[in-house]
């Protein structure tokens, strides 16, 4: 890798950094750029799910105000994620690229979809949802243990817009602002993708690019940091139609790769 090249991923990883932390989906930014430097597209997959657990964890610290209450929800969301997350890495390593990523990019748009009726469909289902804070219970946990071992499972394979899919899933079912379901996603995102990096490094090492991982992953923490802190001041409108911009952009780049 050259020193341009170098600088490149760390800039990308400072962008996904901060994407990442108000959105997700910022392997967008960084997984085109691994490409370009001349990686096999499995290590540059592994490599920046590596690179961007430190950005994902500095995300979600600077969204810890948007997290209060949610500690109970967040205990129980946990363990399905990190069995979702091992599931994907299984995926990856075992199964033909094409078998899993013909369904990506419906999968994206479903996300975009729920995100941009969430209001609709909230009023809708408010009746049901409870007040907001509190832990759900019955088919609505059994729902949200489910979108969170599916999103894992996503996020383990490919890891591009797994925060619009979980803030789409996560937002029929909970009673929660916008930010909140934010904060959520980043907590939950950033155990995915350590879980899927763990196993990665212990199944796979061979596949990955340690010098790649390190430069998303000081390039994802500044980002990280940053996104949080401005992100998170963001009207529910505009953050919003990020997600669903961003997330459209998503399906453009799948489907076209």
């Amino acid at each position: 890798m050259t020193g341009w090249e170098a600088l490149a991923v760390a800039v990308a990883g400072c962008a996904a950094g901060a994407i990442n932390a108000v959105v997700g989906s910022g392997t967008l930014v960084t997984f085109p750029v691994l490409l370009a430097t001349g990686l096999p597209p499995v290590t540059a997959s592994v490599s920046n799910t590596l690179g961007l657990v430190p950005g994902n964890v500095s995300g979600a610290v600077g969204y810890r105000r948007e997290l209060a209450g949610q500690r109970g929800l967040v205990l129980r969301l946990l363990p399905a994620s990190a069995l979702g997350a091992l599931t994907g890495a299984v995926l990856l390593l075992t199964l033909p690229a094409a078998a899993f990523e013909a369904v990506v990019p419906v999968l994206v748009g479903l996300a975009v979809v729920l995100v941009a009726l969430q209001p609709l469909l909230t009023r809708r289902l408010a009746a049901r949802h409870g007040e907001p804070g509190t832990t759900p219970r019955g088919w609505r946990l059994a729902g949200l243990v489910a979108g969170a071992y599916a999103t894992g499972s996503y996020g383990g394979y490919f890891a591009a817009s797994q925060g619009v899919l979980q803030v789409g899933v996560f937002g029929l079912l909970l009673a929660e602002p916008l930010q909140r379901l934010n904060a959520l996603k980043n907590v939950l995102s950033a155990a995915v993708n350590a879980v899927a990096a763990v196993a990665y490094v212990v199944v796979a090492t061979d596949r990955v690019d340690w010098t790649a991982a390190g430069l998303v992953a000081g390039g994802s923490v500044v980002g990280g940091m940053v996104g949080a802190r401005y992100g998170r001041r963001l009207p529910a409108a505009v953050l919003r139609t990020a997600i669903v911009v961003l997330g459209c952009v998503a399906i453009g780049v799948l489907v076209t790769r």
